[in-house]
């Protein structure tokens, strides 16, 4: 009787012996199966180094080596939106772990083609207008990230023309009335316009061929200065339009600083690399199990003020010591 009891104690060792093994072995294959990140956007990736660089830093820093590590698939529309659903559709195929977008058209793109592969958004003007989170502290779908979205920072784009151009009394507005936030900039920017005495003049650009006279229509009411507003369509034509505002010696504020770095005047926005480098906690966090209707969408953080004197001197324009103290960076 002892020794059946003996073997049925040591079969049954065994056996725990052998699920354990088991489970150890299935665990490490879960932890050495190298995650594939999709990373979707809709501009150029030459045009975004800056915010691709950022969300590799933002991996490193939490101990993931892009090629070793972790796996990106980076996916460009080259700026033409319409490529977008196929490129996301590819992702899919390649079962990646996780889509990143960058913007309203990629997400949605990617809310298309899944929904249950985990998308993080690097950025988006208006998650919950969009339709992508039922709300920021509880997405409840497969899609979480961070808002771009910061109130009233076009009401401060207006103020800083303002104090840069004292008797400022109109301003251009450039903008995409397709465009999803284009409708809550407006709203930011009406009352900042009614508290300084400015008058606005709303100037649609809804493809390339509209630039050119929207400027001369800029012209023609005697605008002292323009604003642009956050659009892809304005953004793949970047060096066109600061060049038109050089030649009309028109004073320009843009919401990025590859605006500025393009010749554009300044910028003031919220910080793309730094939402970019937040946007790889989110994956690191999803890659741990947590689940993205879990992890509440977050509000931008930081905001940077460029400014091109370069650009300052061809318009004949003198920025006050005030103005300049405050940028985050000078191109002179």
């Amino acid at each position: 009787m002892n020794s059946h009891h003996k073997s049925t104690k040591t079969v049954l060792l065994s056996l725990c012996a052998m699920l354990f093994a088991l489970c150890v072995s299935a665990e490490a294959q879960r932890l050495t199966k190298t995650p594939r990140i999709g990373y979707l956007t809709g501009s150029s990736i030459s045009v975004i180094t800056d915010r691709t660089d950022a969300f590799r830093q933002g991996l490193r820093e939490l101990g993931y080596v892009d090629g070793k590590s972790i796996v990106i698939e980076w996916k460009s529309a080259e700026g033409k939106i319409d490529r977008l659903p196929a490129l996301a559709a590819e992702l899919v195929r390649l079962k990646v772990d996780i889509i990143v977008t960058t913007g309203a058209s990629p997400t949605r793109a990617a809310k298309e083609a899944t929904s249950t592969i985990p998308i993080v958004m690097a950025q988006d003007i208006d998650p919950v207008g969009s339709g992508f989170v039922a709300s920021l502290a509880r997405p409840g779908g497969n899609i979480t990230g961070l808002s771009s979205l910061s109130v009233d920072i076009s009401g401060k784009r207006l103020e800083l023309l303002k104090e840069i151009l004292p008797k400022l009394s109109r301003v251009a507005i450039l903008g995409t009335s397709t465009i999803p936030g284009y409708v809550q900039s407006l709203k930011e920017i009406e009352p900042a316009a009614g508290a300084f005495g400015v008058r606005l003049q709303y100037l649609d650009v809804l493809a390339d061929k509209d630039i050119e006279a929207a400027f001369r229509a800029a012209g023609r009411e005697r605008a002292d200065a323009v604003l642009v507003l956050q659009s892809f369509v304005l953004n793949s034509q970047r060096k066109q339009i600061a060049d038109l505002a050089i030649k009309n010696r028109l004073p320009a504020i843009y919401y990025a600083p590859e605006w500025v770095e393009d010749g554009g005047l300044m910028s003031y926005g919220v910080s793309f690399t730094d939402l970019n480098r937040r946007a790889a906690i989110f994956v690191d966090k999803i890659l741990k199990a947590a689940k993205p209707a879990d992890l509440p969408v977050e509000q931008p953080t930081k905001f940077e003020l460029m400014i091109n004197l370069k650009t300052a001197k061809q318009i004949g324009l003198t920025i006050p010591q005030k103005v300049l103290a405050r940028a985050d960076r000078v191109i002179r």
